[in-house]
Formats: structure tokens, sequence, C-alpha cells
């Protein structure tokens, strides 16, 4: 079973967003977006990173999105006191969030993703130190996951790939940088049983395998504009 795009779900959650937002002054299209993302995924466990001082707003879609797709929506925390403004900041806006209960965790990465098995959706803010161990410490569920970057063009990790943070073997389907806020990288984490199916295909010699075709794929570097061109 994989991630299945649902086009009228993810309206839905992109709707109720941009109504709960709009009285905010500072957004950018980044809650509005990954709601849509997130609910249209129908992702059951939609987990993100936050810190002290923070902008709300992508709490609130992410936690709309998971009333939508019926699932949880957990906040990561590096210490108590980001726990303590991240509840008072959500609490006031309870009348917009969803209905699911609030989960906060406190903790460093390994610590804090230990406990959440099987996320399907996941959104890091590059502005916190620990992003990259936030992501490879991710237990991403079998049916595959989508992953995202804020702040991206504020990210301090020189030469950042997908393939260098995250756990060895996952197998990343695609990936795209979006000029969205401050840059948004997202990464679409393929099946466990799409792996294992390609791992029987290929081993043994009662199994045959053909390779897919290959693709051209366009990245633009958001800081220097320039246009990189490979096959994938």
């Amino acid at each position: 079973m994989k991630l299945v795009w649902s086009p009228e779900t993810a309206s839905k959650a992109y709707i109720d967003t941009v109504k709960s937002i709009k009285n905010f002054k500072e957004h950018s299209g980044v809650a509005e977006l990954l709601s849509a993302m997130a609910a249209g995924w129908n992702a059951k466990l939609i987990v993100e990173s936050w810190l002290n001082g923070d902008p709300i707003v992508t709490s609130i879609g992410l936690a709309i999105a998971a009333g939508h797709a019926c699932g949880r929506h957990v906040c990561i925390v590096p210490d108590e006191r980001s726990k303590q403004e991240y509840v008072k900041a959500m609490r006031e806006y309870s009348d917009v969030s969803s209905p699911t209960p609030m989960e906060v965790v406190v903790g460093e990465a390994e610590a804090a993703m230990a406990g959440l098995v099987g996320v399907d959706f996941l959104v890091v803010d590059c502005k916190r130190g620990d992003f990259a161990r936030v992501l490879r410490f991710a237990k991403l569920g079998q049916r595959g996951a989508v992953l995202a970057c804020k702040n991206a063009c504020q990210r301090n990790v020189s030469g950042f790939r997908w393939h260098g943070v995250l756990e060895r073997g996952t197998r990343v389907v695609r990936t795209v940088l979006l000029p969205v806020g401050k840059g948004l990288d997202i990464a679409h984490i393929g099946s466990t049983m799409d792996i294992a199916h390609i791992g029987s295909s290929t081993g043994g010699s009662s199994g045959s395998w053909k390779k897919s075709p290959s693709r051209w794929i366009k990245h633009i570097d958001a800081r220097s504009g320039e246009e990189h061109v490979f096959r994938g």
C-alpha cells in the first residue's frame, strides 16, 4: 500500500488553512502548501519540529491537515520552554486547529523521534541546528513519506543532499526545491514494499528485471539561480 493523492482532501485543507491564518501578518504560503500536501497524501502521522519564537502558522496548517486526514499531528521541541510557548500559541487558535489532541514531544532529535514510528509527513526547520538529525532518525512509514525542509536557503549544511542525511537504504523517489518562503525543499520517499519488490526482482536467476527509462531532471539553485540538469 502506498501514499495515495486526494485532490479533494488537499483542496479542503488548503482553503481551511487560508481562512484560519488570514489575520496573521507574517506568512508566505508555506503553511497553506504544506497543509494541502499533508492532507492530500492522507498522512496518518504528521510530525514537525518547532523552535521557541517561530511563527505558528505552519503548525496550524498541519493541525488542520491532520483533521482532514484523520491522523495525528505531533510537534517536537528541544526544551520545556519551547513546549510551553508552543502549547500557549496553539491554544490561542484552538478554534481553527484540528480536533485531534495536541501532542508535543520534548528532546533531542534521536530521543524525540524514537517513539514516532510510521511517519508519513515530516516538516523540519533548517534554522534548527539539528534538523538533519531529525531527518536521519525519522522512522518513516511503509507506505512511503513526504519530507519537507522549511527555510532551506538558510541552512548551514554545506552541500546538502537528501541521500547524505537520511538513513542508509532510504529510496528518494524525487525532490524539488520551491521558491516558497525562504526556500522549501521537498523529498518524496518510496514505500518499503517497492524496495522489497525491486530486491526480489533483481535477486536470483528466476527473476527478471527491466531497468526503468532514465529521466532528465532539472534543478535550479535558489541562491545563485543556476540551472543544473542531470540524468535520474
